[in-house]
């Protein structure tokens, strides 16, 4: 049928470095295709008119022989593990993935009664978006677990180490507000967003924790040490804070292609920066003190 309509490119001629296709293409004898002018495409009507021979040597219209009706099909057939595919796509502008595909796939569900033999896959960014999070549900758990045991090594304390460990928390909190606040949705990026926070905010209780320490050993008592150690370290936290807001604020304000991936990290690093330097200054050397205090040595230096 397409030869007899459009034609098929069978070959290519070629005259010097110039390339032409040779198309065969159906018709009748009088050079056209019932009776369409030979500069023109075939019509239903012209098709119709096709004239067939019989054994008889008789020429009967195609009409006569077959039913002829206009529809539509597919324009190519997909396959894919030895299987035919049909894809339905649609875009989820302005929702979130896994939001958006569990509401499709309910009434999907509900609407929709497959045939024997065929089956529904959801994949494109969804799939990849859900293999992503089996991964994060891995590499999450082992990156605490691993700066835990380094907090471990640098302090030889499981107190300090938990003490800073805790202060994880303090960051996702402004980067899960930030993320309501501009209506953003979780996605990959942000949850890598959310694994870089780890890395600074434990940074920022490093740096007081250790310089606690520190004064302590130098003969300071604990209020002494944490009220010094708070204002000596604050512009070194804050430093590091505002440095990494910073540089990601172009990223969080970019509405650029590409921005759809990118904003969503930015966001988080910034809010979460925001959360992490205020409670890590305000937050952190109260909790040293009253965890400092609650040790029978630490409780007598304080009295003292």
């Amino acid at each position: 049928m397409t030869m007899a309509t459009a034609g098929k490119r069978v070959s290519e001629i070629l005259e010097g470095e110039r390339r032409f296709p040779l198309i065969v293409k159906l018709t009748d004898g009088d050079g056209r295709f019932g009776g369409a002018p030979s500069d023109e495409t075939p019509s239903p009507e012209h098709l119709a008119n096709l004239l067939v021979p019989s054994p008889s040597g008789a020429r009967i219209p195609l009409e006569q022989l077959a039913h002829l009706e206009t529809g539509s099909g597919f324009a190519q057939i997909l396959r894919e593990d030895n299987q035919r595919r049909v894809a339905v796509k649609w875009s989820g502008r302005g929702r979130d993935m896994g939001g958006m595909v569990a509401e499709a796939q309910q009434k999907v569900a509900a609407a929709v009664k497959l045939p024997e033999g065929y089956h529904l896959v959801w994949s494109g960014r969804f799939a990849d978006q859900q293999r992503a999070m089996r991964r994060l549900e891995l590499i999450v758990p082992a990156v605490i677990f691993i700066i835990f045991i380094l907090l471990f090594g640098n302090f030889n304390s499981l107190r300090h180490a938990a003490l800073v460990l805790a202060h994880v928390p303090f960051a996702l909190i402004g980067g899960i507000f930030a993320l309501l606040l501009t209506g953003t949705h979780f996605s990959i990026s942000a949850g890598v967003g959310f694994i870089s926070l780890f890395g600074v905010a434990v940074l920022n209780g490093v740096l007081l924790v250790a310089y606690f320490n520190d004064l302590r050993t130098q003969g300071l008592g604990l209020r002494d040490a944490v009220v010094r150690g708070a204002q000596v370290r604050l512009r070194p936290v804050l430093m590091t804070g505002l440095l990494a807001i910073f540089g990601f604020l172009p990223a969080a304000l970019s509405r650029a292609i590409g921005a759809e991936v990118q904003r969503p990290l930015a966001i988080v690093v910034i809010g979460g920066l925001v959360s992490a330097t205020l409670l890590t200054v305000l937050v952190l050397p109260a909790a040293y003190m009253w965890l400092e205090s609650s040790r029978p040595e630490g409780g007598a230096e304080a009295k003292e």
